[in-house]
Order: structure tokens, then C-alpha cells, then sequence
């Protein structure tokens, strides 16, 4: 079992941006589209943010202002699909025999956000990148309490997937909508949380890292997040 503070925490999704929103989409009287335009990054230079591809800028917009003001902050990023659409662009120009281009090719590699997070916010401490599979989130969370055990006073964990591109919705049923939920982790109580073997396990509805943002809008104190053998469970101190 970890145990472990959530000392602020930030989420998007087409329409759904603000606290408020998402408080409204927990309760059921709000839901977010399908698609839509990519998160605001303003905060960034107009030449930085070209080279930025939709997931990173989910990730930017969720991550960037939990980091701001803080040093040293190390980062754990979760995405089990990555640059889904933009390695599926490339291979279309394979099929078509067309040249590949070098900075597409080195961005849609799995590690290139927290790449693209060092160089932009120029910051140099652990950052490890995970490609999990349903559960990469409580994967994430461990990683991260991992690396406050360790003595981090704070680490940010990013989870964000991207919509598929349509030939690959048949066999990535797991992104309802393109998303993204950044936490900062910081050593405390507040939440616990414990794996264990399970022969029947049932998948949530939603992927983990949104279940959790919707448990915790809710108040629930418990709950578990349950794939393939492993059942998670979450429990919040009062």
C-alpha cells in the first residue's frame, strides 16, 4: 500500500476545461464532445507551439500550470496508445511512397513530450515516460510515489490520450474522448492505495485516470479500479 497527497490537480477535454465544468460532467448534467479544438497553450511561444501536436498540447495545458513556480519538479507521463494519429499520417505516407519527415518522425516517438517538457520549461530532473495498459494510471501513481519515497517534495503525473485515427477505433475502445489529467503529488495521507490478485476483475467504464477525477468530484472515499488480473483500490482519508 502507498499513501500519498493530490495537492492540486487539472483536466481537459473538448468543452471541458474549467473545475466547474467538470464538476457539472461528474454530476451528468454536462458531457464533453466527441472532438474539438486543441487546449490553449498561449503561454508558449508561437514558433514552440507549432512543433506541438495535439496530445502534447493536452499535456502542456493540464501540466503547465501545476509546474509553475516550482524547481526541480520531476514528471511521470502516462499515455498507453501515444501519438496514435500522427504515426498512423506516417505510415499512410509510407503507403503512398512518400518521404517522411525527420521531425515528425522524431516527435511521434513515446518519449517526446517529456523531451518537448525539458527543453521548453528547461527543467532537468527525472522524468520517465510509460506506455501501461488500462491501468497505466495507478502505474503512473506508483511511479510517482516511487519517486516521492525517495525524497522528490513534489512530483506531476500527466495521463492523456489522444482520438484515433477511425482505422483504429474497432481495436482502441478505451478513449472515449480525447483527454487529459495532470495531478502533483506531494508525500501525505490523503490517499491510499493497494493492488491485489483478481480472477474477476471487471473493467470501469471509463479509463482510470477520468474514473478517478469523477470518484473524487463525486466524494466517494473508496472505490476500485479493476484490469485484466489486478484490482486497485483507492481509498481516501476524511
Amino acid at each position: 500500500m502507498i499513501t500519498f497527497d493530490i495537492s492540486q490537480w487539472r483536466a481537459w477535454a473538448p468543452g471541458l476545461q474549467t473545475p466547474a465544468e467538470w464538476q457539472a460532467w461528474a454530476q451528468g448534467s454536462l458531457c464533453p464532445a466527441v472532438d474539438g479544438p486543441s487546449p490553449d497553450v498561449s503561454f508558449l511561444p508561437a514558433l514552440q507551439r507549432r512543433r506541438l501536436s495535439h496530445l502534447a498540447r493536452m499535456a502542456f495545458a493540464v501540466g503547465w500550470p501545476l509546474a509553475e513556480g516550482r524547481e526541480a519538479l520531476p514528471l511521470v507521463f502516462v499515455s498507453r496508445h501515444g501519438e496514435t494519429p500522427r504515426t498512423f499520417a506516417m505510415l499512410c505516407e509510407l503507403a503512398e511512397k512518400q518521404p517522411l519527415s525527420p521531425t515528425q518522425f522524431s516527435l511521434s516517438v513515446h518519449n517526446a513530450v517529456i523531451g518537448l517538457w525539458s527543453i521548453l520549461r528547461g527543467e532537468t530532473s527525472e522524468m520517465t515516460a510509460l506506455a501501461a495498459a488500462g491501468d497505466g494510471f495507478e502505474h503512473g501513481v506508483l511511479e510517482a510515489a516511487a519517486l516521492l519515497a525517495e525524497g522528490a517534495p513534489a512530483v506531476l503525473l500527466i495521463v492523456t490520450e489522444e482520438l484515433p485515427a477511425e482505422a483504429y477505433r474497432p481495436w482502441i475502445d478505451d478513449v472515449p474522448f480525447g483527454y487529459a489529467v495532470g495531478l502533483l503529488l506531494t508525500p501525505g495521507e490523503q490517499w491510499r492505495l493497494a493492488a491485489q490478485p483478481s480472477s474477476s476483475a471487471q473493467a470501469t467504464e471509463l479509463p482510470h485516470a477520468l474514473s478517478w477525477l469523477h470518484a473524487m468530484l463525486t466524494g466517494q472515499d473508496f472505490f476500485t479500479h479493476s484490469w485484466m488480473r489486478r484490482a486497485w483500490n483507492w481509498q481516501r482519508q476524511p
